[in-house]
């Protein structure tokens, strides 16, 4: 396959519209139609489901969609890191959520920084879910990512710490004063329901609770009385006044790892693993 034909095929199965995927890739429609189902002929497979009311993704379809994505970022990264290359050493680039392992990061980054080798780090912070593709498509050179939320298949990984989770709740709710709470009480709050986040491909689930792009914005929202979120225990360390966590005894634990490219041979990746897992 050509990464162009992917890229058609990703614009479809994202967009679940021809007109909408054509509209995206700057190209008519009818050739866009063609190019899928020379695709599909070649494959051998039908990606698609057409009717004249929707398109959906196959079963077949819905493992392109996985594997092509992530063959477009490896064409991507590959890229990014040669371009980067040829300009001569440089430092690393560090992506991590926004608000999440605080306390290991400051500590990971002054170990590193008094090393005897060790290059400048940029810190890339970002939404949630992003740092693994700011990784995969070489805009980063390592990463902390978040087990069971973000995948790290394809990608090598040292394990930095397991914690437990807490809900996040307006300080003057009743629930606040609880030693603890249960999954099943957290889901029964009808006044205070979860936030929904944003796909890969940038939509909504359905549900209830507010859309929600960063913590700040989810910060606000909470302290207003329009939502409640689970998250690390790390992670509600140092929060504003207005907001109160409870331990959930049954919610799965969280692993932080450190993660990069499985073919790095870069030194300063190495060094800067081994630094934190040693920390």
């Amino acid at each position: 396959m050509e990464t162009r034909e992917l890229r058609y095929f990703v614009a479809v199965a994202e967009e679940l519209h021809f007109g909408r995927a054509a509209e995206r890739l700057g190209i008519a429609q009818p050739p866009l139609s063609r190019a899928i189902s020379r695709l599909e002929r070649r494959l051998g497979a039908v990606l698609l489901e057409r009717t004249s009311r929707a398109v959906t993704l196959t079963e077949a379809g819905a493992v392109l969609l996985r594997e092509g994505r992530a063959a477009l970022d490896a064409v991507a990264a590959a890229e990014r890191r040669t371009r980067r290359a040829a300009t001569g050493p440089h430092g690393l680039v560090l992506a991590t959520k926004a608000g999440a392992s605080g306390e290991l990061l400051a500590k990971l980054l002054d170990a590193y920084a008094a090393e005897p080798d060790a290059v400048s780090v940029d810190v890339l912070l970002c939404g949630i879910g992003e740092q693994e593709r700011l990784l995969r498509d070489g805009r980063a050179d390592v990463a902390l990512l978040h087990l069971p939320f973000d995948a790290t298949a394809g990608l090598d990984t040292e394990v930095l710490h397991t914690e437990g989770q807490v809900l996040v709740l307006p300080a003057g709710h009743p629930l606040a004063g609880r030693p603890h709470v249960l999954m099943a009480e957290v889901t029964d709050l009808p006044d205070l329901p979860l936030p929904r986040w944003p796909g890969p491909d940038g939509t909504y689930p359905d549900g209830p609770g507010p859309q929600a792009r960063d913590t700040a914005q989810l910060y606000q929202l909470i302290a207003l009385g329009r939502a409640c979120v689970i998250m690390p225990e790390s992670g509600g360390v140092h929060l504003r006044g207005d907001l109160a966590t409870v331990p959930v005894l049954d919610a799965p634990p969280v692993t932080t790892v450190i993660a990069w490219p499985p073919h790095s041979r870069s030194k300063a990746v190495a060094d800067l693993v081994r630094t934190a897992t040693g920390l």
